[in-house]
């Protein structure tokens, strides 16, 4: 399943995203990844969800993220949920030019059973048809 955290830059995306990470992270049966392209977080995310900064990985471009996220994803059968702070920031594309990285993430949610939380910032009348199923 995705889910889809969406408003105006400022309106507190991020923070609703920390707030279901460290929920989540309390009874999750499997692991929790926090994905973002900042350390400023990092001590607001429970220390039961693995937080990464794909700045120290060298991430960058849809196709890298998408790469990271299988890669996070294939790395341990356990992932519940993995949340992406930004998708279109680290991917360095407008979020209407992202349906290729939601298809694949959907089919990563789908085959893995992980549940994929993202950020974007955009308003709700701005919202591409491709992802307004998430939201």
């Amino acid at each position: 399943m995705i889910k889809l955290i969406y408003g105006p830059k400022g309106s507190g995306k991020t923070k609703q995203l920390i707030q279901a990470a460290n929920s989540n992270a309390q009874g999750a049966k499997g692991l929790s990844v926090f994905i973002t392209d900042t350390k400023r977080y990092m001590y607001d995310v429970s220390r039961d969800v693995r937080f990464i900064d794909v700045k120290d990985w060298a991430v960058a471009g849809e196709d890298a993220l998408c790469g990271f996220v299988k890669g996070v994803a294939a790395c341990n059968a356990d992932h519940e949920y993995i949340y992406i702070d930004g998708i279109a920031r680290i991917s360095g594309k407008e979020l209407k030019d992202l349906a290729g990285i939601f298809y694949m993430l959907e089919k990563i949610s789908n085959e893995n059973d992980i549940t994929i939380t993202i950020t974007c910032s955009c308003v709700e009348e701005e919202l591409p048809d491709f992802v307004k199923k998430y939201a």
